[in-house]
C-alpha cells in the first residue's frame, strides 16, 4: 500500500498540472462554481509546484537548493507584509497570506515550466553532441 501511495505522490510531483486539474475537477463537483473551484484548486496545489521545482533543481543540477526556495518564500512574505502594511496601515493576516500563497503559485508554476523546458533543451543538446 505504501508503494502505491509513493508512486501516486511521485507522479503528482513530477506532473503537478495533473494534480491541479484533478483537484479542480473534484472541487467543482462539490461547489458547482468554476471561479471558486479554480481558486481553491490553485491554493491546494501550490505545494505540489514548490516540491516539483525542488525536485527539478535536484535532477538538473544534482544538488538541493531547498534552503534557497525557503529563503525566497520568506523574502516574498516580508515584501507582502510590508506592502500591505504601507497601503492599509494594518496587517490583515488572512489577506496577506492569500496574496502571498497565490503569488507563490504563479512563481512556482512559471518556474516549473521554465525548468522543465530548460531540462528538455539541455538534455537534447547533450544527447545530440
Amino acid at each position: 500500500m505504501s508503494a502505491v501511495f509513493s508512486a501516486v505522490l511521485t507522479f503528482f510531483f513530477a506532473i503537478p498540472i495533473v494534480g491541479t486539474i484533478l483537484v479542480f475537477t473534484i472541487i467543482k463537483i462539490f461547489l458547482k462554481t468554476t471561479k471558486r473551484s479554480l481558486h481553491r484548486a490553485l491554493d491546494y496545489t501550490t505545494i505540489l509546484y514548490i516540491i516539483s521545482v525542488h525536485f527539478l533543481i535536484v535532477t538538473l543540477w544534482g544538488k538541493s537548493l531547498f534552503w534557497l526556495i525557503i529563503v525566497v518564500m520568506l523574502l516574498i512574505a516580508m515584501v507582502f507584509i510590508l506592502v500591505h502594511w504601507k497601503i492599509k496601515e494594518d496587517i490583515i493576516v488572512k489577506r496577506v497570506w492569500k496574496g502571498f500563497w497565490r503569488f507563490n503559485f504563479i512563481l512556482f508554476f512559471f518556474a516549473y515550466f521554465v525548468l522543465t523546458f530548460y531540462g528538455l533543451v539541455s538534455r537534447a543538446i547533450s544527447f545530440s553532441s
